[in-house]
């Protein structure tokens, strides 16, 4: 079988495919062919939609599909796949039906018995976590946590005990609101990469811990939309029962306890950074931000 054939775009499927989370660079050659040969496109906003389509010089008809419309605009959506159309589901930025209502159409596909291929491609959620220094063998991912304070609270306090590194989306103007929500859940001390803007000109990962990252954005305002990589329980060096003491300390107290028994500053970092579990570079940027 040919590569023409192995990516040839069929009738009756409904793609989902990835778009850049910033750079438009990162748009792979497979999905750039498939969104020029569907016969639709259904977009959660056609606007920004159609200024990537004119970027890539496709021209293709637009339909919105949407948190709001999902439901008679899926029905339509799937209506017309049945009837032997094509269709390409993109969202804003990223990977469909992940945080987005594509996760509506992909279930209503498979109730109706309509074939679903997948185009893979950026995703801010694993893009974040691979560049977070943190645990990525086992992770959960919780979106954006509800505006509703009583959901929200209830949301964290289920996670308190959560060994995985959690992944959650945050826009800026919420993001100081999180930041001491999150503090109250896990304290000070739980490690946190702030991951803002990924792949554009002003990508920026912050690697610090709960406690100081409330400090420097109660005095810096955030800007652009945030992926935040938080350690897990088990990491945290807190938890009820530990054998070593040392890792009820902070992490600057734990390192002065290896300094007053006469190890320079860069062995009792090395020190203490052993008996947390994470390397010495990692406690070196913590205590020293």
């Amino acid at each position: 079988m040919s590569e023409f054939e192995k990516n040839k775009t069929e009738g009756s499927t409904i793609y989902l495919v990835a778009t850049p989370i910033g750079n438009l660079a990162d748009i792979s050659e497979r999905a750039k062919k498939v969104l020029s040969e569907v016969d639709f496109i259904a977009a959660e906003d056609t606007r920004n939609s159609l200024k990537l389509l004119t970027c890539l010089g496709i021209k293709k008809e637009l339909v919105s599909y949407h948190e709001h419309n999902k439901r008679s605009s899926g029905e339509r959506i799937i209506a017309r796949v049945l009837s032997g159309e094509s269709c390409a589901v993109i969202t804003d930025a990223g990977m469909p039906a992940i945080s987005d209502p594509g996760e509506d159409i992909v279930r209503l596909a498979a109730d109706s018995g309509v074939r679903v291929s997948v185009i893979p491609g950026a995703c801010a959620a694993v893009s974040a976590l691979s560049l977070s220094a943190l645990a990525t063998g086992r992770f959960c991912f919780e979106g954006f946590l509800s505006t509703v304070k009583s959901e929200r609270e209830a949301r964290l306090s289920a996670l308190k005990g959560e060994e995985r590194t959690m992944i959650i989306y945050e826009a800026p103007h919420k993001l100081c609101t999180t930041l001491k929500d999150l503090e109250r859940t896990f304290g000070k001390e739980r490690r946190i990469s702030l991951c803002r803007e990924l792949t554009k000109l002003n990508e920026e990962v912050v690697r610090t811990t709960l406690g100081k990252a409330n400090e420097y954005y109660s005095e810096n305002a955030p800007r652009g939309e945030y992926v935040l990589i938080i350690e897990g329980a088990a990491e945290a060096g807190v938890a009820s029962g530990c054998e070593n003491p040392l890792l009820s300390l902070s992490p600057e107290e734990h390192v002065r306890h290896y300094e007053e028994k006469g190890l320079s500053r860069m062995d009792a970092i090395k020190a203490a950074a052993k008996d947390r579990g994470m390397s010495k570079s990692e406690l070196y940027k913590i205590v020293n931000t």
